[in-house]
């Protein structure tokens, strides 16, 4: 992963002193690799606690995070709704609060693209049950903890492809166009708590599972590319900072909206 260290300790921001997330606990779904390590990573260099939770093992992500004192790793299922009661049950134990919910666990990287018709259902039901189930899933499992605090942000991880109607991957697009309906009326529902939601709508990414995935590269790269406002790929580093700022009290008084985050590809 890009400017993810390979050494312990952290980089950034906790190196100098305070962060902008200090004495925040978050809880980060598929923070075990790909960009949720990355975002991971970044919310411990600005002072945060950082609880993993991913369907893997999360023992090497918190290696690589090389920060034992301030992270923590459970194993969940999104989809499953014990297991995110879960880990909010763990995070709670372990750091005695949720302040921040990033819910970053999708199927996307594993995917291949092909016409609609030939989608098995099977897929279309899996990718539904963790992309949009599981936002749910995991929201319904922190509210009540926040709100018992007085408040607390979510911040729903989206797609910049949802605005853009791609071809070739309609499970995926309507699942994050789902996401960010549902973060327009979950902010409705959790404002009178405290409680700000909003999401992240990356564009495509360059991270390590995405590069796994040569279906995935060569389906969208070029075009991708071609799109752009700013002619570049993007790596974790483009949009980790947009995360931190929805988690923060920088964003205090926003909620419902959707930042995209992809170089100028999309316009709205």
């Amino acid at each position: 992963m890009p400017g993810l260290p390979g050494a312990p300790g952290v980089s950034g921001r906790a190196a100098s002193g305070a962060g902008r997330l200090d004495g925040k606990v978050a809880i980060i779904t598929g923070g075990a690799r790909g960009l949720g390590l990355a975002y991971a990573r970044r919310f411990v260099a600005e002072g945060a606690c950082v609880l993993v939770a991913d369907v893997v093992d999360g023992g090497p992500a918190l290696a690589r995070l090389g920060a034992p004192d301030v992270t923590h790793a459970v194993r969940a299922d999104v989809a499953v709704f014990a297991d995110c009661a879960g880990m909010v049950e763990a995070a709670q134990q372990r750091f005695g609060r949720v302040d921040v919910l990033v819910s970053n666990a999708a199927i996307f990287a594993t995917l291949k693209p092909g016409h609609f018709e030939a989608i098995p259902e099977a897929e279309w039901d899996r990718v539904m049950a963790v992309n949009v189930k599981g936002i749910w899933n995991c929201a319904r499992a922190v509210a009540p903890v926040m709100r018992a605090q007085g408040g607390g942000r979510i911040v729903n991880v989206a797609s910049a492809i949802a605005h853009k109607g791609t071809a070739g991957l309609l499970h995926y697009v309507t699942s994050k166009g789902a996401v960010i309906a549902m973060t327009r009326a979950l902010a409705r529902e959790l404002g009178p708590d405290g409680i700000a939601v909003n999401a992240l709508a990356p564009g495509l990414i360059m991270s390590e599972t995405v590069l796994a995935n040569p279906d995935i590269t060569a389906f969208q790269r070029e075009a991708v590319l071609a799109s752009r406002a700013l002619k570049r790929e993007a790596t974790a580093e483009d949009v980790e900072g947009t995360v931190v700022f929805l988690a923060s009290d920088d964003s205090a008084f926003m909620t419902g909206q959707t930042l995209i985050v992809d170089g100028g590809s999309v316009f709205v």
